[in-house]
């Protein structure tokens, strides 16, 4: 029996992950200089920490920069590109759907809570939202799968009662380790990358509706005998 929906929250609730991005681009073009995408991909769903942007760009710069300045460039561009962002397509019907099977559902994410829990905010889905479970309550972000076993333990349920939705390779790694079913829905920044791992990959949330999902879930199980 299906239990709690665990989301991630950067490029599957709301596309941050492409405004993040964009905001660096956007600085490094005025610098010009070209940010490399490959490198900063390898980081989604995790801590950020395996590519340094402002240190990248004095790199490739030859010269020191004023990193104040820099950031205060950055942030005025993802201000503004903060204000397109919406529900990714078939968030809002996967959360509603979630609420009216009386299921817990909990967003998982790497990013600090107050970053996630203004974001639900400002696109109105905070109260749909049992609970959070970010980088501020473990030591080690995802592929570690202490997040996700922490979300399991909140939302007191088994790791064969609960499934986790995730768009980055990193989200799918701590989400399998941590003994959870798991939908890949690649974000605009993840597609093309390597889901193999995964139970299920969809084109978005609105490819398929969660009851689609849980019957998907219900015959794998049916037929490997679990």
């Amino acid at each position: 029996m299906l239990r709690a929906l665990l989301l991630d929250f950067d490029g599957l609730v709301v596309d941050t992950e492409t405004t993040d991005y964009e905001s660096w681009r956007l600085v490094y073009e005025e610098h010009g200089v070209r940010l490399p995408r490959d490198q900063w991909v390898a980081t989604i769903g995790t801590d950020g920490s395996g590519f340094r942007p402002f240190e990248y760009l004095c790199e490739r710069l030859e010269s020191p920069l004023d990193r104040d300045a820099v950031g205060d460039r950055r942030r005025a561009h993802r201000a503004r590109l903060f204000e397109t962002l919406s529900p990714l397509p078939g968030v809002v019907d996967w959360m509603d759907a979630a609420r009216s099977s009386g299921l817990v559902l909990g967003v998982v994410s790497s990013s600090p809570a107050d970053w996630v829990e203004d974001h639900l905010e400002r696109v109105s889905l905070r109260d749909r939202v049992d609970f959070l479970k970010t980088r501020d309550d473990v030591e080690r972000v995802k592929p570690d799968p202490a997040l996700y076993l922490r979300a399991v333990e909140h939302a007191g349920v088994a790791e064969g009662e609960a499934l986790a939705v995730e768009d980055s390779p990193n989200g799918v790694a701590a989400a399998k380790a941590a003994g959870l079913f798991t939908v890949a829905v690649p974000g605009p920044m993840t597609r093309g990358l390597d889901f193999d791992t995964a139970d299920l990959l969809l084109e978005s949330l609105a490819a398929e509706s969660l009851a689609a999902v849980v019957r998907h879930l219900r015959q794998r199980r049916s037929r490997s005998g679990s």
